[in-house]
């Protein structure tokens, strides 16, 4: 069996999976918080839990329907080919206009590893495919509003979020084109190139032939359904967890290890850093699991978890690993860590005072 149909399968299955889950636990939570009884599902911590759990996917779900949304209508309609015509030649201009890209095409970090691959095959430099790695998730308008959302009463957050974003994508892609002058690529096999190739040309052909067939726009609507449908599910399960840890942590970590963890010098932007890494949230939705812990950390923290979270988190990361050399992934990795690490401590100081 083809891998493409076993990984469709199992896309469908996963799929199936996370939505009976989601819906069982929702009908759960509300079946427990309509008894009177004392049970465990309703004592005051869970409770909590359950506010917390549920509010945070509720008002994150309209931001990633709308991000998934155009991004399958930018993975149909939108070629690789009309993003590269956009790109100056002048290495500044273009990491200047990879930094602003994300304002016009806000393609979320879960689909943003693949369609720079292919960007890079057809030519775009590696310093202008970095910088637009590290600020496409943020810079884009489904973000800012979603984290003005969030922090509507806290507008210095929402700016501080964006201009570190831009400022780290700026000085990461001038150093990648001073010190990386190689193809950081992995190696696809012959026949595999030769495949592609095959399947891009045809595809091409199909669609300058028949783009105004009425089966051939319908057909390009059903993808767009069905990328929509995969990639929010993909990334549910991701808010999912996130929401599922924040509400164990608001309901059973003792409040004071949380203030004493998030008010010392330095270590609460380390902290939420790691946050950010591990839980792997979407950029669409990633403030409003910040905004809950705004009572708890510090300002700049909560800029660093969302900062690092889009740029370097740990399904991004095995991502570029498949797609990307080892050595480079470091180098971006180190340059990420430190990055948003000496920013935000620069914000701290002089802005979120």
């Amino acid at each position: 069996m083809p891998k493409t149909v076993i990984h469709r399968k199992s896309m469908k299955w996963n799929s199936n999976l996370l939505a009976g889950f989601a819906l069982i636990s929702i009908l759960i939570l509300y079946f427990f918080s309509t008894k009177e009884s004392e049970t465990i599902l309703n004592s005051p911590k869970m409770q909590i839990f359950k506010m917390m759990f549920i509010s945070i996917i509720i008002e994150a779900m309209p931001f990633i329907l709308i991000g998934v949304l155009i991004s399958a209508l930018l993975e149909v309609f939108v070629s690789e080919q009309t993003i590269k015509k956009m790109i100056p030649s002048n290495p500044v201009l273009a990491i200047v206009t990879a930094s602003v890209l994300g304002i016009i095409f806000p393609i979320c970090e879960c689909g943003m590893i693949p369609a720079v691959r292919r960007l890079i095959q057809k030519g775009m430099p590696l310093y202008v495919a970095t910088t637009f790695i590290l600020v496409g998730p943020i810079i884009n308008p489904i973000v800012f509003w979603s984290t003005f959302t969030a922090f509507r009463n806290k507008p210095e957050i929402v700016f501080s979020r964006m201009g570190l974003a831009f400022c780290l994508a700026l000085v990461i892609g001038l150093i990648v084109y001073r010190f990386v002058t190689t193809d950081q690529l992995k190696i696809t096999e012959p026949i595999q190139q030769q495949e592609i190739m095959k399947n891009n040309v045809a595809l091409h052909e199909h669609s300058h032939d028949h783009q105004d067939h009425p089966s051939a726009r319908k057909n390009k609507l059903l993808e767009v359904m069905e990328h929509s449908i995969s990639e929010f599910f993909e990334m549910g399960k991701y808010l999912m967890f996130g929401a599922l840890l924040v509400g164990v942590l608001q309901t059973f970590v003792s409040k004071a290890s949380l203030v004493t963890l998030g008010q010392g010098e330095g270590s609460a932007n380390l902290l939420m850093m790691g946050f950010g890494f591990i839980l792997s949230l979407c950029s669409t939705s990633d403030a409003f699991v910040a905004q809950s812990f705004v009572t708890t950390f510090s300002q700049g923290s909560l800029v660093a978890f969302m900062v690092l979270g889009p740029m370097l988190n740990l399904k991004g990361i095995l991502m570029m690993l498949a797609v990307f050399k080892t050595r480079f992934v470091i180098l971006y990795s180190s340059l990420v860590i430190v990055g948003v690490y000496v920013g935000t401590l620069i914000l701290e100081r002089f802005v979120l005072k």
